[in-house]
């Protein structure tokens, strides 16, 4: 007798489309302003969400999600958020998304008392609503920035003897680009700035492209994932290099664990955010240990899925990954090496790793001026005050 599996919900972490402009990293710190999304850069999403809908909404598919609204949203159903600020492209990529996860439909009418039949406007258009979570608010979507100890990491993988390393071995590339880079900085320190200047001119800027060789462009995105995979994992866990991940963890277990509970109604969550998340999430999980080549930048449009199964009354966790426009279809990821997890399992190997509050983010960065940290006490921190009585 085969076991049957339902398929209860799904946690979707996914990235920004294509944008109009470079956006400038601080090598120091990393803090940035957002660009703004670009025509190709909503299709990329529309495209995405489309994808979504046939692999979650259709009842035809293997993984359908038991009980979701197929054509008509049920908003009830869904819990999106998304990081905003500056030009808004992650917050502009959530809605272009969910235009193609819920695309207009005849079927949005409502039948007044007087008998008329209204339909959405723009053909059934159907308005998903998005949780925006600006900079100021929290810093669970962006948790590198104004860190302490986060740039403190930042120095040591910098003078790190593998830094030096990759350093040298760059230098010929560096060299030949420089005269493309329109004056910027041509050091290894700043390699991403290079490689999203480099990029965005060659999505974007046709004499450019004519003119750039593609084999440099192919080197650039090799430097970059190398110093960005540097930079955005550690060597513990719960380490600060992990940082993106670590407040992102929460929002993932308590969405899976509210599926879980029988009056819950969400059925599919959804945080956009950008590349960093994505890299130490692969690194934390050791999924990048069969397979090595999603270590890198995630390219636009890339998803990661949090799959929740029921079988004979146990939850177990899948983890999909979906790299951009480019791939097809999603492949499966290992957990340490499983398919999947139970969802206690999971939790109990991650929940100890987890930031799950502004005060906690607080304590983990060094952090006591700004994204609110001003607020709380930290008399009887005995790593500011070493010499604080803990007696009351």
């Amino acid at each position: 007798m085969v076991n049957a599996s339902t398929l209860i919900g799904v946690v979707l972490v996914a990235r920004h489309g294509d944008r109009s402009s470079t956006v400038y990293q601080d090598p120091s710190n990393y803090n940035s302003v957002q660009g703004y999304l670009t025509p190709l850069g909503a299709s990329q999403e529309y495209e995405l969400g489309q994808f979504l809908r046939k692999a979650y909404l259709d009842p035809q598919s293997p993984c359908f999600i038991q009980g979701i609204n197929t054509d008509v949203v049920n908003v009830d159903q869904l819990f999106i958020r998304a990081d905003a600020g500056g030009g808004d492209v992650i917050l502009d990529s959530a809605y272009a998304l969910t235009q193609g996860l819920y695309p207009p439909t005849p079927e949005s009418t409502i039948t007044l008392a007087n008998g008329q039949v209204v339909t959405s406007p723009l053909g059934g258009y159907q308005y998903v609503p998005v949780e925006s979570l600006e900079y100021w608010q929290a810093p669970s979507l962006t948790s590198w920035m104004e860190c302490n100890y986060f740039q403190l990491h930042l120095g040591r993988v910098n003078t790190g003897a593998a830094f030096k390393a990759i350093s040298a071995t760059a230098a010929p590339f560096l060299q030949a680009v420089t005269p493309y880079l329109n004056g910027m900085n041509n050091s290894f320190l700043n390699m991403w700035n290079i490689y999203d200047y480099l990029n965005v001119q060659y999505i974007h800027n046709k004499t450019f492209y004519d003119a750039f060789p593609q084999t440099l462009m192919k080197q650039a995105r090799y430097y970059a994932n190398l110093h960005e995979q540097n930079i955005f994992t550690d060597t513990a866990q719960n380490a600060v290099g992990q940082i993106p991940i670590r407040t992102l963890w929460p929002e993932i277990f308590w969405s899976l664990g509210n599926m879980t509970l029988p009056n819950n109604t969400v059925k599919l969550a959804l945080t956009e955010v950008d590349y960093k998340p994505f890299i130490s999430m692969f690194n934390v999980t050791n999924a990048t240990v069969t397979d090595p080549d999603i270590g890198g930048i995630a390219d636009y449009a890339s998803v990661v899925a949090f799959e929740l199964w029921k079988t004979q009354g146990q939850y177990n966790v899948t983890m999909k990954f979906k790299n951009g426009t480019n791939d097809d279809q999603f492949r499966q990821l290992k957990m340490w090496g499983h398919d999947s997890l139970s969802l206690a399992q999971l939790e109990n190997d991650l929940f100890w790793t987890t930031i799950n509050s502004t005060v906690n983010w607080c304590f983990s960065c060094n952090q006591t001026v700004t994204r609110g940290c001003s607020v709380f006490n930290y008399s009887n921190d005995p790593f500011l005050h070493p010499n604080a009585s803990t007696n009351a």
